[in-house]
């Protein structure tokens, strides 16, 4: 599979697919889908967190499941040091905490209600990692 190549119905089925997981996961649990309000309900103390669980474990397996199936595997190669890959994910979590969700919760779920906070949210998302390939690259 080559991750480059783009074919507009794909990227038109996919973003299909998305918006009804999202409709599908409100209208069954009564919130909206973010991933990192879904990673932090799964990692706390609460009670009712089996939900959670099986939504994290079915991104983690989704690809795999899809991979085996259409007989294409995905094969990427990281170029960064492991410091660089932590010192972002440390970043990234700062960013969702003082955005008050993560790229999917605001993105998907934000936009999709029309909250201007979720619209500020995700271009400022977008800036930043446009800047951040930038740089990154003339590094």
């Amino acid at each position: 599979m080559n991750i480059v190549n783009f074919i507009p119905i794909t990227a038109f089925t996919g973003g299909i697919i998305i918006g009804l997981a999202v409709v599908i996961f409100f209208l069954l649990n009564g919130r909206l889908v973010g991933i990192s309000g879904i990673a932090s309900n799964a990692l706390s103390s609460k009670e009712n967190k089996f939900d959670n669980i099986l939504f994290l474990l079915g991104l983690i397996l989704g690809p795999i499941i899809y991979s085996f199936f259409s007989n294409q595997s995905v094969s990427i190669t990281i170029s960064n040091s492991y410091v660089v890959m932590i010192l972002a994910g440390i970043l990234v979590g700062v960013g969702t905490r003082i955005s008050g969700g993560c790229t999917s919760g605001h993105g998907i779920s934000g936009i999709g209600r029309f909250s201007l906070r979720s619209v500020i949210a995700t271009v400022s998302f977008m800036i930043v990692g446009i800047l951040t390939v930038l740089i990154n690259n003339l590094i």
